[in-house]
């Protein structure tokens, strides 16, 4: 048996001299010898196998047999992020995202949001990339099952100001002498609502969108309304149903079979203290009539009904540190 197996060995090694000898020598020798090398290496091999003891083939077998199932199999993590600007906090459309443990690649919607499935477990690595923005790389850990959420900002104002280092052309002594020469323009005022704080990007980003109603707590405080229902009444495609000693409920004009609207509270969803959320705590309203109107992060089963956003002046309820 072992003068079988040192046999073995030594026909391949010469076989893998002599093909080595072979890539060598001109094309036409390469491309008739190669077919030989081939095969000869093939009946090695296998001689080479059948001299092994039938115990040790078989666990050699198993163990290819398992390695091959388990790179075969799919993971089962995921990942859900959205891709944003960050000089001016707004999702990024159209962005793409690439998974380089196997190539797959999926683009941000409307909302700059993406989703990746069936992810493998270990330390994963993703490339991010949008037109005029600098592409960015993402390392994250994936245990098995893992369902991640990831918030990529990429900066427009650095690959700006790179394009302008990089391509900005020499100023001629003629061009100077028209700049000294420019007439100097009279200053113009812009005004614009100050911003309400980060923790109101998305009410502010979707406002100006001027899908649906927006209120704010000034609108209210205006208004003297002493309830959300009064805040409803006076909106458009809203209408405000009472009686029945249930109170007053908000109702959309376009909702099928007088379906009530769905509450979210602080980016919570809750239809039970939605609509008992005093006047005075809100801080901002959005309203939506209808699915046409209903952005992406709120679109689902209850979007037909119409939904309400409420932002309180105080916010989420801050969780204990333990």
């Amino acid at each position: 048996m072992a003068s079988r197996r040192v046999s073995s060995q030594i026909n391949r090694r010469s076989w893998n001299f002599q093909c080595a000898l072979t890539r060598a020598a001109p094309v036409a020798t390469f491309l008739s010898m190669r077919s030989l090398c081939n095969k000869s290496l093939g009946q090695s091999m296998r001689t080479f196998w059948m001299s092994l003891p039938f115990p040790i083939s078989v666990a050699l077998g198993a163990v290819a047999t398992s390695a091959s199932s388990a790179l075969a199999q799919p993971g089962s993590g995921r990942l859900r992020g959205v891709i944003v600007d960050k000089s001016v906090s707004s999702p990024l459309s159209a962005a793409t995202i690439v998974f380089l443990g196997d190539g797959r690649a999926v683009t941000t919607d409307s909302t700059g949001a993406f989703a990746f499935d069936k992810l493998p477990t270990g330390l994963l690595r993703f490339l991010v990339r949008a037109k005029g923005f600098p592409s960015a790389g993402v390392v994250m850990a994936f245990a098995k099952g893992d369902i991640l959420e990831r918030r990529v900002e990429l900066d427009s104002s650095a690959a700006a100001l790179q394009a302008a280092v990089q391509g900005a052309p020499s100023i001629s002594s003629a061009q100077r002498d028209s700049t000294r020469r420019a007439q100097p323009l009279p200053l113009v005022s812009v005004e614009a609502a100050p911003s309400r704080g980060q923790r109101f990007a998305n009410f502010e980003r979707r406002q100006k969108t001027g899908a649906g109603h927006y209120i704010v707590r000034e609108d209210i405080e205006r208004g003297q309304f002493s309830s959300l229902q009064d805040v409803a009444r006076t909106l458009r495609g809203v209408t405000v149903d009472c009686g029945g000693g249930l109170g007053c409920t908000i109702r959309m004009v376009r909702a099928p079979m007088r379906c009530t609207p769905q509450y979210v509270v602080d980016d919570n969803v809750d239809n039970y203290f939605g609509p008992q959320v005093p006047v005075r705590d809100i801080e901002a309203l959005e309203i939506y009539t209808g699915p046409t109107d209903v952005p992406g992060e709120y679109a689902g089963r209850n979007a037909g009904c119409g939904v309400i956003v409420i932002w309180t002046r105080s916010g989420p309820p801050k969780r204990k540190k333990g």
